[in-house]
Order: C-alpha cells, then sequence, then structure tokens
C-alpha cells in the first residue's frame, strides 16, 4: 500500500494549521513508518496513525519550507534547492532516504532536521 505523506503540501505556498507541532524525534517517526508499511493493505485500518505521520510530516516540510525561506531572505544559501513549483515525495522514496540516514543519527534530531536533510539530497543548490 502507498500513502502520501504529502510532502508537497507543505512545501507549496499553502499554508497548514499554526497548532500543527511535532512531538516526535526522526527515530520514532521512522519506526511508527515502518511499522505501519510492514501492515501492507491491513494498513488502511490504521488511519488514525496515517493521519498522525501525514501531519508530523507535513509540519516538518512547513517548517524546512520556513527555514529555506528565511536563508534566501537573508542572503545566505539555503541547505536545498528544490525546482518551481508544486514539490511532492512519495511515502515509499520518503521512507527509503530517512533510512539512510543511521538510526543514532535520526535518534538525535527532530523530523524537520530529517526532512531538511532528504531534500537536500533530492535537491541540492548548485555551486555558485
Amino acid at each position: 500500500m502507498k500513502f502520501k505523506l504529502l510532502m508537497g503540501l507543505a512545501l507549496t505556498a499553502m499554508p497548514l494549521s499554526a497548532a500543527v507541532a511535532q512531538t516526535m524525534n526522526a527515530e520514532t517517526f521512522h519506526k511508527r513508518a515502518t511499522k505501519l508499511k510492514d501492515k501492507g493493505p491491513l494498513a488502511l485500518f490504521s488511519r488514525g496513525e496515517i493521519k498522525a505521520l501525514m501531519r508530523e510530516g507535513q509540519a516538518a516540510g512547513k517548517r524546512a519550507r520556513e527555514q529555506r525561506l528565511a536563508a534566501l531572505k537573508a542572503g545566505a544559501r539555503p541547505r536545498y534547492c528544490p525546482p518551481e513549483g508544486p514539490v511532492a515525495i512519495s511515502s515509499d522514496e520518503f521512507t527509503e532516504r530517512l533510512a539512510r540516514i543511521s538510526a543514532d543519527e535520526r535518534a538525535k534530531i527532530d523530523m524537520t532536521e530529517a526532512t531538511i536533510r532528504i531534500l537536500a539530497g533530492k535537491f541540492p543548490c548548485k555551486a555558485g
């Protein structure tokens, strides 16, 4: 089963509620997402968990975008450079890239930092 983390929503100009707050680190997110993915089609019965992970991913994407825009506004080089227009990343690609970050490192970082690292790998900024 595939479900979208809908990172694209957070990376575009679409606003999210200020009430959405991050509550888990990257390792916790990874474990929960992996457990959900391992359920296969039965994951459809875990709508609450899907929604919680989507909210967390969207909040992380929103904060990553805010940090990128703040860096640009300050004249600094952002850590990732997405193409113009809406950007989306599938849950499979996101969890695959998240898994490339070591478990020790995931335990030390929040989902915003993990998302920035994932996006920096997918959308590196050109030198210069």
